[in-house]
Formats: structure tokens, C-alpha cells, sequence
């Protein structure tokens, strides 16, 4: 069968994309649309939704209303395109869930639907392909009014129960998914849902809501390859509060209850809080002396946010850019992992000029709107949240002790002694696989393939009797960073001898300088042995930000055995006569894993 043109992809992307141009920093990706809609207007809005949260997409687009046809037949449209993900658009007359259901309270037909839903899920799975599964919006009709939800077997109460059923489904099999009730609420079902163009087009929701359907599902496949920010960077005055701190004084700024100017302010810090507490770093840029700057902080009585919560200060009198690239070179991040927050409209002209990769939210003169515009862009999209993700803002805030101890330490080996690091090593589980997904996805300058796995890929790895994955965790005297560091080798059946072929390295940049690479090969190779393993071949990838990591290998002690034209290294490396170096921390091993 001859593929048609992906949907979307206007025709002089498809041909720039077709003579192998390169779109960096976009991340490529191929979606599938299952519909039993028309979502023309959907596939047609993707791609320049998804270049603004940095992915260059193709959207192949399954004909109308052919959902268990197109996922079973593994020569349609959607199967052989080669998708890295499909989206199951599916609504509550697809389920089944368009008429009330009395006589049997409604349980029958949910649980009907939602089988049928995973069977779809199931069949991709079964063919290697991340399913996106979506929450159902409400239709604006209800039969009893507001005791329509009370009713069992009423179609508001039977979505009410598809819609959890849904998340659940998509926790148990690794798929991602889009809430799609959330955002219909949020424009309004009365709007979402349009029957002259039910009736006219078969579309489940108006053709106005295309653009926000586009924009929410883009955030989500952006929140899929890592490319959802980590740092909100903070402006203080007439930002995080009311007035200007060097002109008004402490006791002139507008912050607090009983005033709404100062409750506007407060709910800008709480909202900063929130995020901090789901693993957001929070920074300051603020154009003000240093001292006066911290002042409110730690004397103003009605502050929510503490210095403590800040993990880089910079208020001084140079261009916000210039501190912009300061906070991201402080924390090793990169500068499109920043959100830059700002009243000031010259300020944020001025960022978007200068650091077009850092995110600028536009914002209202009327500070009360200003955690909704935050909120409402997308920046911050997750698709997981674990233990590590709720202590990432509080690491980055003891990294600062760590490098006032360094300061104090007669030298590099000193200063790791003195940290008490403990590195956990165990194989791939249940309990941190969403964990390691997200590493994979998330990691882009210490990672020497860059190659990128969805959890149920993950899933499938631990069954895996050809796959050794390691996860690595860290703890030192300051605090416990979480698990910071995974590997995937594959058995390599090239090799003349029993071999494993390393698939992925990859580390968080916050564990760099600490000799963690030295101690994950020392027990990489104690697992190799174990199996019988006597070499070990990797390959380095280049990519736009792993510069870092080009001679990596190199300094473990692998040979490199060839080098491309375009950058890609190739190496190896003998067990035979390898030598474990000596390490500057414990570690807690679990052997019977991975």
C-alpha cells in the first residue's frame, strides 16, 4: 500500500523534512489518529501546535470511524506508518454511553466500553506502539437536571465512571494519557459540543475547538520527549509582589490578605510553591540591589516564598538574558528549560529577542490573572510524577551546600569522601518504572544515544531475558537525590564472543564531577560477568547538547574502533582485563535484579 502524505505537514515542511533536512532543536515524531469522529481540522492544527512545545511532527490520520478495522489489520494506514505513538480519539457514543442505562444502573455498558477500549490499546501494545488514550467530555444534556449524576445509569454518571476507568487503564498499560473532559470543561461543553456539525460532519466537538484539542495534545507529546520545562525564573517587583521594593520599602509593598492587589501577589507565590512542590526549580532575575532584593523574604510576615525555595538569587543591575544564562549555566540545565515570568512588557520583548528558546508567557495588566496565564500555556506538562520528581527542587537547593563544602575541601577527592555518597543499584522494576521512562525521555546532555522508550518499552525490557537494565540511585549526608542514572545493554549477537551491546547511558547532570559513570560501569560489568558476558560495545551519538559525553567512553577505558563522518564513535572494551578504579562511595547492590 502507498502511504499518503502524513495530514498536517504542509507541503514545503514535507519536502524539507523528505531531503533530510534537520528541524533541531524540534524532536521528530510520528502520531496516529484512531477517530470514530472526523478530526480533520485536529490533524491539520497538530504540527504547528507541537513546533511551539519542540517537536516536529507527522500525523498520519485513519479514515473515519475505522478504530478496531485500522488497529487489527497490520497493513492500514496507522500500522504501517511507523508511529511512535497513536492516539485512540474515541467519544461516548463509540462506548456505547449515549443512552441512559436504568433498568441495569449503567455498570454493564461501562464495563462493556471500557474492554472494548482496551482491546485497542492492547492490539498497538502488541505491536510496539504507545497507545494515548483520552478522557471523555460530558455532553451538556442531562435528563434530570442536577440530580443527573445521582442517577445511576444516567449518561452523565456512566461517563462519570468511563472516565475513571479510563485513567486507571492507562496507568495499567503504560499509556499516556490526555484529559480531554478537563479541557472541554474548561471551554465549556456547551461550546465543545456542536450539534449542527454532529449532525452535518460527524465531528465529536466544534471545529472552533480544533486549535486548544491541537495545543493540549502537543503539551502532551512535548511532556512525552522531555521537553516540558524544568525552572520557573522569577521577576520580584510588581511580579511576586505589589510595588517596587528599592522605591516603597518593605512596608510599601502590596502583598497579603485584605487587600485584593496583595492577594493578586500571593497568588502568584502559591502558584510557585505548587509547582515547586511537583519538582519545578524556582529562580529570581530581578533588577534591584542584591541585599534589598532578599529583604522581603526573610522580614516581610506575609511572604509565602522563602529564600529556601529559590535555588539561584540573581538581582543585580545587568540585562535579565545575561542572568538567564547565568541561572541555567548555576543549575546545568539548558536554557529552553526555562519560564521566564515577568510584568514588564519591554523585559519580555526583550528575553524573546535575545533567548528565544526560554519560554515567555504573555501576561495581563491585572496581576490576578497571571497564575492562569502560567498555568493555561503548557509549559510545565507531565506525564508522571514520582518521589524523585517531589525532591528535584529541593536538590538543586542542597546542591548549594554541597558547593559551599566543596569551597571548604582541600581538594576533589576530599570533597567526595566528605559527601557519604551511597549509590543504589538494582534492575529494572514495577516500582521505578515511570521513573526510568521519564530519565529516558527527559535526559539530553549526559546521554550517549539519546535514544527514547515509553513505559510500556520499558515494561517490555524487564521480561526481557536479552536485555540487561540497570536504574541507579543517590543519597549523601545533605540529602537523597532520588534515582539518577540508567542503563540498557542489549545481548549483541555480532560479537565473536559472548557480548552485550550498550543500548543507553544516560545520567542527570546534577551527579556530574562525583565519579557516579566509574561506579555505574564497576557494576555494569560485575552483571555482565555474572552472565557470562566477556565484552562490552557502545556507541556515542551526537546530538546537539550531549557534547559533554564525546570521550566518555574513552576516559572509562573502552577503545573506540571507528568514527563516522558525522560525529558517531564506536568503541569497545574487554572484561577480560578490566579493572574496577577505586570509588569514592558505598554501594547497596540488589544482584537479583536486572
Amino acid at each position: 500500500m502507498a502511504l499518503r502524505l502524513p495530514a498536517g505537514n504542509s507541503p514545503c515542511r514535507t519536502a524539507r523534512l523528505a531531503a533530510g533536512a534537520d528541524l533541531a532543536p524540534l524532536v521528530p515524531f510520528a502520531l496516529g489518529i484512531l477517530g470514530s469522529s472526523t478530526l480533520d481540522f485536529l490533524a491539520e492544527a497538530l504540527p504547528a501546535a507541537a513546533a511551539r512545545h519542540g517537536v516536529a511532527l507527522h500525523v498520519t490520520l485513519a479514515p473515519y470511524d475505522q478504530v478496531m478495522q485500522q488497529a487489527l489489520d497490520p497493513a492500514s494506514v496507522i500500522r504501517s506508518a511507523g508511529c511512535s505513538a497513536v492516539l485512540v480519539a474515541v467519544d461516548h457514543r463509540w462506548l456505547k454511553l449515549d443512552r441512559p442505562a436504568f433498568a441495569s444502573g449503567g455498570a454493564a455498558g461501562v464495563e462493556a466500553g471500557i474492554a472494548h477500549l482496551r482491546s485497542i490499546v492492547d492490539i498497538l501494545r502488541a505491536a510496539g506502539t504507545q497507545a494515548i488514550v483520552q478522557t471523555i467530555p460530558q455532553p451538556p444534556s442531562p435528563l434530570f437536571g442536577s440530580h443527573d449524576r445521582a442517577v445511576g445509569g444516567s449518561v452523565r454518571a456512566m461517563v462519570d465512571d468511563a472516565n475513571r476507568a479510563i485513567v486507571q487503564l492507562a496507568r495499567e498499560t503504560g499509556s499516556a494519557l490526555l484529559d480531554l473532559a478537563a479541557l472541554a470543561e474548561q471551554v465549556g461543553t456547551q461550546h465543545w459540543f456542536d450539534p449542527v456539525q454532529w449532525s452535518a460532519y460527524k465531528m465529536a466537538s466544534g471545529a472552533q475547538t480544533a486549535l486548544v484539542h491541537a495545543d493540549t495534545l502537543a503539551r502532551l507529546l512535548g511532556a512525552l520527549l522531555g521537553r516540558s520545562r524544568k525552572c520557573l525564573v522569577l521577576d520580584l517587583d510588581n511580579t511576586v509582589w505589589g510595588g517596587v521594593i528599592g522605591d516603597d520599602g518593605l512596608a510599601g509593598i502590596r502583598i497579603g490578605q485584605g487587600d485584593a492587589v496583595g492577594e493578586a501577589f500571593l497568588a502568584v507565590q502559591q502558584m510557585a510553591l505548587d509547582l515547586r512542590a511537583r519538582g519545578v526549580i524556582l529562580a529570581v532575575s530581578s533588577k534591584n540591589t542584591d541585599a534589598v532584593a532578599r529583604q522581603p523574604f526573610g522580614d516581610h510576615p506575609d511572604m509565602l516564598l522563602r529564600e529556601s525555595d529559590i535555588a539561584v538569587f540573581q538581582a543585580n543591575w545587568s540585562d535579565k538574558p545575561g542572568n538567564l544564562v547565568a541561572i541555567a549555566k548555576t543549575l546545568n540545565i539548558g536554557l529552553d528549560a526555562l519560564v521566564f515570568l515577568d510584568d514588564n512588557p519591554a523585559e519580555r520583548a526583550q528575553m524573546r529577542a535575545a533567548l528565544p528558546m526560554v519560554a515567555v508567557p504573555e501576561l495581563p495588566d491585572d496581576p490576578n490573572w497571571y497564575p492562569r496565564y502560567l498555568a493555561a500555556a503548557g509549559y510545565f506538562e507531565a506525564v508522571s510524577f514520582s518521589a524523585e520528581d517531589g525532591l528535584r527542587a529541593q536538590s538543586y537547593g542542597l546542591n548549594a551546600q554541597r558547593a559551599e563544602v566543596l569551597a571548604h575541601a582541600g581538594n576533589q577527592g576530599d570533597y567526595l569522601a566528605s559527601l557519604g555518597m551511597i549509590l543504589g543499584v538494582a534492575g529494572f522494576d514495577q516500582q521505578g518504572r515511570g521513573r526510568i521512562t521519564q530519565l529516558i525521555n527527559k535526559t539530553n546532555q549526559f546521554n550517549l544515544t539519546t535514544r527514547r522508550y515509553s513505559e510500556q518499552a520499558v515494561a517490555d525490557m524487564e521480561l526481557d531475558p536479552a536485555v540487561c537494565g540497570l536504574q541507579f540511585r543517590l543519597r549523601d549526608r545533605f540529602g537523597d537525590l532520588g534515582m539518577i542514572a540508567v542503563i540498557v545493554c542489549r545481548a549483541d549477537p555480532d560479537c565473536a564472543v559472548p557480548g552485550w551491546s550498550i543500548d543507553s547511558w544516560l545520567m542527570s547532570c546534577r551527579v556530574l564531577g562525583r565519579k557516579v559513570e566509574e561506579a555505574m560501569l564497576d557494576r555494569l560489568v560485575a552483571r555482565a560477568r555474572v552472565r557470562g558476558v566477556a565484552q562490552l560495545t557502545a556507541t556515542y551519538v551526537p546530538t546537539a547538547k550531549n557534547a559533554m559525553v564525546r570521550d566518555m567512553y574513552g576516559a572509562l577505558g573502552f577503545a573506540c574502533t571507528a568514527e563516522a563522518a558525522g560525529g558517531a564513535r564506536h568503541f569497545v572494551l574487554d572484561l577480560g582485563d578490566w579493572r574496577a578504579a577505586e570509588l569514592p562511595m558505598a554501594i547497596e547492590d540488589n544482584p537479583r535484579t536486572g
